[in-house]
């Protein structure tokens, strides 16, 4: 199995969106509504959506693509900080970090986040940050071995239904 991960263009939006929420689907399965699950992939994760994000300064996008085929299986999405926090200038956001269940222990994560990194390092940020939901324990021992600390706490709003997230900081 070949995985490659590229950043996104114009005209990904379409895999985008695909991958977008069928890891929001695997990911909160029998942890958040499933009602609210239909309802956010509806408003956030659409190819107009990730369209507008791919043609937003300041946003990156990577795709991961399977072989053979070229399916989407995963992708990072950066972005300026838009958490309850105080955030310094040079921080930068995860906004989403999502990989196929099949390929979770893949590397695959590793593999984004380091993009994320090189972005940040190139961009001059010198720090990333994410919030992920407090009950994905998946993600946060994920994070945890990656070297992310907790720095806050946000409500997060899924299809009109609110969670509570850890907000997480990485220097780079």
């Amino acid at each position: 199995m070949t995985i490659s991960v590229r950043q996104a263009r114009s005209g990904d939006q379409d895999a985008l969106a695909l991958v977008g929420a069928a890891t929001f689907l695997e990911s909160y399965a029998g942890i958040v509504d499933g009602g609210a699950i239909i309802r956010h992939c509806a408003e956030r994760h659409t190819p107009d959506v990730y369209a507008r994000a791919l043609d937003t300064s300041g946003q990156a996008l990577w795709l991961a693509e399977q072989a053979p085929g070229a399916a989407p299986v995963g992708y990072l999405h950066l972005t300026a900080p838009d958490l309850p926090v105080e955030t310094r200038a040079d921080d930068l956001e995860i906004k989403r970090i999502y990989v196929l269940a099949s390929l979770h222990r893949s590397g695959l994560g590793r593999r984004f986040l380091q993009a994320g990194i090189d972005h940040a390092r190139a961009v001059g940020a010198e720090r990333l940050l994410l919030g992920v939901y407090k009950n994905n324990t998946r993600a946060l021992a994920f994070y945890d071995r990656m070297g992310f600390e907790t720095i806050g706490t946000r409500q997060f709003d899924v299809g009109g239904r609110v969670y509570d997230d850890w907000v997480l900081a990485l220097e780079v």
